[in-house]
């Protein structure tokens, strides 16, 4: 069965390295996907080029049957609509106050949008976060654990069908962690669709689906979680893999 998002046959590299060799995946349509794998192993750039934020070097990636990197400007503007990305390092806009970015992707995608229910939006989504801070200070004046909250935020803000999560609760305390761990599950339970990276085994095993394990830049094994709660031996090789 295809998937909303699917990967044929895509290698990746940089600096003359392999880093993604030959993976193909389909990402099923309102199940939530953990690519796991140790350091180094490959799994941040399958999701980057999952997300059509990297031009494989072979093959291809597509969104829902269209080639990523083929589309139209009207085609990548809904795909970038329909689409998130939470970037381990949050990857904010230095230059800009959380107001300012916040507001820049109603912008993109919500031109006719009144400033007050910009506003509004912005509002709306920094709650279900948990951010409490002045919208007029830059992401510098963060901590770490904030600027996570005000990515993720971000990528809320036009209510995509599609995350892409990358160590999402990294850098956070468990109030924090957990908060943003909720508003997935709500995620799921609307049937939208997850993939993410993640190194916490008991996140992995309470949100995912599937577990795709990488390891060298290649696809090793794909589980259920079904799998992973009959059979401890399985859990405890995934735990293994993830930290080693």
């Amino acid at each position: 069965m295809a998937g909303i998002i699917e990967l044929k046959n895509v290698s990746f590299a940089a600096q003359d390295r392999l880093i993604v060799d030959n993976v193909s995946c389909a990402f099923e349509e309102g199940k939530t996907t953990a690519l796991i794998g140790p350091s180094g192993s490959g799994k941040s750039t399958v999701l980057k080029l999952a997300a059509g934020l990297l031009v494989p070097t072979e093959g291809e990636a597509a969104f829902r049957g269209k080639i990523i990197h083929d589309m139209n400007r009207h085609e990548n503007l809904v795909f970038r609509q329909e689409t998130a990305v939470v970037f381990q390092d949050s990857a904010l806009l230095s230059n800009q106050t959380i107001l300012q970015m916040m507001e820049l992707p109603l912008w993109i995608h919500f031109p006719e949008m009144s400033a007050a229910d910009r506003r509004r939006r912005i509002q709306e989504v920094l709650q279900e976060v948990g951010y409490k801070r002045d919208i007029s200070i830059r992401p510098s004046q963060l901590s770490m654990g904030e600027q996570k909250l005000i990515a993720f935020a971000w990528a809320l803000m036009c209510g995509p069908k599609l995350l892409f999560l990358d160590e999402w609760t990294e850098s956070l305390d468990d109030s924090g962690a957990n908060r943003l761990i909720r508003l997935v599950e709500r995620f799921q339970s609307e049937k939208k669709t997850v993939i993410f990276v993640n190194h916490d085994f008991k996140i992995i095993k309470r949100l995912s689906d599937y577990i795709v394990m990488i390891k060298d830049g290649k696809i090793s094994s794909i589980f259920l979680r079904e799998q992973i709660e009959k059979d401890d031996n399985l859990a405890h090789l995934i735990e293994e893999g993830i930290t080693s």
